[in-house]
């Protein structure tokens, strides 16, 4: 089947779309001058947008929003029955470990769809196993330690600053200033923080101290790393430490947001440049991620490189990391969306013919 032939249901979840609201002219002035525009755009817009433009390059797209309701996903497969499900569901009914279980009914119902299957999006959405994971193939990732109860006193043989994660969330939930700590009393301060807002166990590992790198990964049978992108910290404010916090992230009014500054192709030693691509794509097949994937490394003062994170179907929105890499390796942003979607349509051909 051809590329124009192709019909694409792009799904995603937001429950309560009325809830988006345009910043206004008043909400922007800050305390610090800003480095990116205030986003104008709600995520419903963004799909819709993405839509049309993979409609104009020959694919019969549309989009559809869940609302945390999977039977209107089911009945939308039944009646309009898509090639490919371009997946975008990360959270179900507010859990973010029921995206696994949105991916599973994908299988059970024999749907060609886009990015990692159900194992891999809970293994890497699992912290600590994603890191035994990884350890267990010779990948360096910060030393570490897990605790799933609340105690008295929390021991450890880390050495401080240390930084404390909720152990099964993603898109850097729980990643603030505050979650480095550099002492036992703000270790458990921020541990019961974590148990309390989150009912979750804490992750604690040691603090890299360096560059944070971005490697893009992008393939299914032959994944290939694309051009690294880093975050530039040489404008964080002395308060703030050098982190991409949830803030940094995706709240455009808090000062990370404008001082965690992309660089890409990030300018790197050949040497260091070449081992973190063979470590990304290494990392990728590990993990059993496909299609497209974002794997966090810092490069230490003394030049080694520490995975942080394998990130399964990260944002592709147009000015995000991911399209960042995919442009510098000269892909344009609906180029890089056709090629995510032939993986997924090419894997299920590949499926049947096995079956």
């Amino acid at each position: 089947m051809k590329q124009k032939n192709l019909k694409v249901a792009i799904v995603y979840n937001e429950p309560h779309p009325e809830l988006y609201k345009i910043p206004s002219k008043k909400q922007e002035t800050t305390d610090f001058e800003p480095y990116f525009e205030v986003e104008k755009i709600t995520p419903m817009e963004e799909y819709d947008l993405m839509a049309e433009r993979l409609s104009k390059a020959g694919f019969s797209a549309y989009s559809l929003n869940i609302k945390d309701n999977i039977f209107s996903f089911i009945e939308d497969y039944t009646k309009n029955k898509p090639d490919v499900v371009f997946n975008f569901i990360e959270i179900y009914k507010d859990k973010p470990y029921l995206e696994m279980n949105v991916v599973s009914l994908y299988e059970l119902l024999g749907v060609a769809y886009t990015g990692a299957p159900p194992m891999a999006l809970a293994n890497c959405q699992n912290k600590q196993l994603a890191k035994r994971i990884l350890a267990s193939e010779g990948i360096l990732t910060p030393s570490f330690t897990f605790f799933d109860k609340l105690q008295k006193e929390y021991k450890h043989n880390l050495k401080y600053p240390l930084i404390v994660k909720p152990a099964f969330e993603d898109a850097s939930v729980g990643i603030e200033n505050s979650a480095i700590v550099n002492d036992g009393k703000s270790l458990k301060k921020r541990i019961e923080f974590v148990f309390a807002h989150f009912k979750q166990p804490a992750l604690c590992e040691e603090y890299i101290d360096g560059r944070e790198l971005n490697v893009a990964v992008l393939g299914d049978v032959t994944p290939v790393a694309l051009p690294i992108s880093e975050i530039d910290f040489s404008q964080m404010p002395d308060h703030l430490y050098n982190i991409v916090s949830y803030q940094a992230k995706w709240d455009p009014f808090h000062e990370a947001y404008h001082k965690t500054i992309p660089v890409c192709p990030a300018k790197l030693p050949k040497r260091v440049e070449t081992h973190a691509k063979e470590i990304a794509v290494k990392a990728f097949r590990i993990m059993g991620v496909r299609d497209y994937a974002r794997v966090d490394m810092r490069l230490s003062k003394n030049n080694k490189l520490y995975v942080l994170e394998v990130n399964p179907n990260p944002d592709l929105t147009e000015d995000a990391g991911f399209m960042r890499s995919s442009k510098a390796a000269g892909y344009s942003y609906v180029k890089t969306l056709s090629k995510i979607i032939l993986f997924a349509h090419k894997r299920a051909k590949r499926s049947k013919s096995f079956n």
